[in-house]
């Protein structure tokens, strides 16, 4: 066998069976290896950064790394803007990318580039197969990166002779690093902090934390000492939903997260990091925990946060004789206008159970969390890294690693250009998709932050860089050119109406919200 193919078996041997495309001449041989090894099923993207926001919605829900394939320095490039938001969820994905026969590279034709100076930015663990027999072993030492905890961005670039050239055969994937448990130490300190200030205490969690175990947990440590419990503003994955223990998330917008957090002296993180803003501000504090509050850490990404919110939980005597039902709204179908409350509502009546929700709603999207609370039981997912483009790709990897549950995609019209070639994707594989585009015809968001630095009133130069019109953008129009059905919604009711045909009808749907 030549040195792709080894690789490919290696890679199915390893686990890491689905692979999110986007080949290119130096990668012909690996796409030829697919037909001579079975067990890998490859999904084509039309543009790298769908390629690699898929990879890292496999990982999220499915727990284990998908790999993708990208052509030279270019096509990786092209992919790292979703390679830095799953690099700040903390999820797995193992990397190849194509490189000129080593005897070309010195030729410094058109695509040579340094594509490992490309790839450590975003990636944990870089490596260039050196000749055939070698890269067997090198995908395997890929893959136990991805796995490990916490899991890593794996970058391995296979020069197009090692792949051709003859190899070895299949390598063996180390023993995967289990999930490291956590520090006794940290929860017995943890455990002080709250029998000594309870009600001036936060419980700052995120990551497996934000599991319906972990939520559960929280809970009655909550209920046992009088401490909050938050998320932080945005996050991997979060189990919500009736039944689901419901905290508050750190508001986005600085006025509103300083009297969230006014009162503690004390945050717990539980994965989580010290609170910050998301950019900063003139006259506006970065840091958004009060003077003098002090912060402990638990747990940190890749420790076992569950075991350690049971350990608390016994060291606080908290058990599920603690737990309160929550005042949760209750589920109404709007009517009317389209407003974000009316939306929210909307949303959360639609919500089927034990759906999966990606959220890149940005501003029309900060309504939604009270409403769906009293949802049926969901997952939500977040952009941890704030390169917008993040939602339409991740939930292409969410719809494959769980095909039996619906994902309903809300994204901005803005957002959702970044890499509209996913509902092309969508199509092809017929996923279980409902993609929500909020058109309200402006980078909104951005309008807002021109007035939270201090830039002054927009002319109509500036207004012209916040606006989408001229010509206004058709995304009906968009989806059904990729083989999407759509339809486009002006009030409450016909967005009811369109939501619960969209989660009854297998396949991909879009509906483009008129605001």
């Amino acid at each position: 066998m030549n040195g792709a193919e080894s690789l490919v078996r290696t890679m199915v041997k390893g686990g890491v069976d689905v692979c999110f495309t986007n080949p290119g001449t130096s990668e012909m041989h690996f796409v030829a290896a697919l037909d001579r090894v079975p067990g890998m099923r490859c999904v084509l993207g039309l543009f790298e950064g769908v390629v690699t926001g898929a990879a890292d919605g496999y990982f999220r829900m499915k727990g284990t790394p998908a790999s993708t394939l990208l052509h030279l320095g270019p096509g990786l490039a092209n992919g790292l803007a979703n390679l830095h938001n799953a690099k700040k969820a903390n999820s797995g994905i193992v990397n190849i990318v194509g490189q000129h026969a080593v005897y070309h590279i010195g030729y410094n034709a058109p695509l040579t580039s340094d594509i490992e100076g490309l790839a450590r930015p975003m990636s944990s663990w870089v490596r260039t197969s050196p000749d055939a027999k070698s890269v067997a072993a090198d995908g395997a030492a890929a893959i136990a990166a991805a796995k490990s905890a916490p899991p890593q961005i794996a970058t391995l670039i296979l020069p197009a002779d090692t792949a051709w050239n003859e190899a070895d055969g299949v390598a063996e994937v180390p023993a995967e690093q289990q999930r490291a448990s956590y520090s006794p130490q940290a929860v017995e300190q943890a455990a002080k902090i709250l029998h000594g200030d309870g009600e001036g205490t936060l419980l700052l969690m995120t990551g497996s934390a934000l599991s319906e175990q972990g939520l559960a947990l929280a809970e009655r440590i909550a209920n046992r000492t009088g401490c909050t419990v938050m998320g932080p503003t945005f996050r991997p994955k979060m189990a919500r939903g009736r039944g689901r223990y419901s905290i508050d998330r750190i508001h986005y917008v600085i006025e509103q997260a300083l009297p969230m957090l006014a009162k503690f002296r004390h945050i717990v993180l539980v994965e989580s990091d010290d609170p910050v803003a998301f950019f900063a501000y003139p006259n506006k504090p970065s840091v958004l925990r009060p003077e003098g509050c002090d912060v402990h850490r638990m747990t940190s990404w890749g420790e076992n946060s569950v075991a350690a919110l049971e350990a608390l939980a016994d060291a606080v005597k908290a058990s599920a004789k603690d737990v309160k039902p929550q005042a949760l709204q209750e589920l109404v179908k709007p009517t009317g206008a389209l407003t974000h409350a009316s939306i929210a509502q909307s949303i959360a009546y639609a919500i089927p159970e034990n759906a999966i929700l990606v959220d890149e709603s940005l501003t029309t999207g900060r309504a939604f969390f009270p409403p769906t609370a009293a949802a049926a039981p969901h997952d939500w997912l977040q952009n941890m890294g704030g390169s917008i483009g993040f939602s339409t790709p991740l939930s292409i990897g969410a719809a494959i690693a769980c095909p039996d549950r619906k994902v309903i995609t809300m994204v901005g019209d803005g957002s959702a250009m970044y890499t509209i070639q996913s509902l092309w994707t969508q199509a092809r594989e017929n996923l279980n998709i409902v993609t929500i585009v909020f058109a309200n015809r402006i980078y909104q968001i951005l309008r807002g932050e021109f007035d939270n630095v201090g830039a002054g009133e927009p002319g109509q130069r500036a207004n012209d860089m916040l606006r989408l019109d001229r010509p206004t953008l058709d995304f009906v129009a968009l989806a059904k050119g990729m083989g999407v059905p759509g339809r486009a919604v002006t009030n409450a009711d016909e967005f009811n109406k369109a939501l619960a045909e969209a989660v009854a009808e297998p396949g991909p749907r879009l509906i483009e919200v008129q605001m």
